[in-house]
């Protein structure tokens, strides 16, 4: 049976966070809303969340997976990043933008590109999203809620529910946002690479 909370996007109810927070640690599947789209989470550490999030989108073993942390103070601990790259990082954080960059050791080899071995690192700029990884205290593994044979995000919770409806543990209800899904930038050969074009300004990196 799937959970479903309403929580304010203004000023996210510190009861419901923390019961949300609860399943992610307790090996559940939520789905929270972010500043573009719909997102599917789990604990980092937990492997049958993950292979739940792989048979709700049918993702092969390529797929990129993204951290969701609250701020850029996770980041060296999960990834390797030069000094040019987290300048970069830092004037567009915290945005709809997914940043490519080299898996460190702390990251599960099955959250890694098998060839790549890079990761997908996100600060999210949603009070509500920000309000889980406040009191989760760790990034949240996590993935846009793109269902098969779409290429935009899930955006309203009552369909999320229809749709997801004992599929997953908790979907979180923070009203509709946008479908667009966030602009991904490669960062592994030092200079940014736009690999989706979604949200936020794309454009901003292409001059860089």
């Amino acid at each position: 049976m799937t959970r479903f909370f309403e929580i304010h996007t203004e000023n996210p109810q510190a009861r419901l966070i923390s019961q949300a927070v609860a399943c992610i640690r307790n090996g559940g599947l939520i789905v929270y809303p972010t500043d573009s789209g719909y997102a599917l989470g789990c604990h980092i550490g937990d492997k049958k969340a993950l292979d739940r999030i792989r048979r709700i989108r049918k993702l092969d073993k390529s797929h990129n997976f993204t951290l969701m942390c609250r701020d850029l103070s996770e980041l060296a601990m999960f990834a390797r990043v030069d000094n040019a790259s987290f300048r970069l990082l830092k004037n567009h954080t915290p945005g709809p933008y997914t940043f490519i960059l080299r898996a460190s050791a702390e990251v599960p080899n099955r959250l890694q590109h098998p060839k790549k071995k890079t990761i997908g690192i996100r600060v999210p700029q949603h009070k509500i999203a920000l309000a889980l990884l406040e009191s989760l205290g760790e990034p949240l593994m996590t993935t846009s809620l793109i269902m098969p044979d779409s290429n935009v995000t899930l955006s309203d919770p009552e369909e999320i529910q229809s749709v997801l409806d004992g599929k997953v543990d908790l979907i979180i209800d923070g009203g509709w946002v946008s479908e667009e899904p966030t602009t991904v930038i490669d960062l592994l050969e030092g200079y940014p690479e736009v690999k989706r074009y979604g949200a936020g300004r794309p454009e901003d990196f292409e001059t860089l």
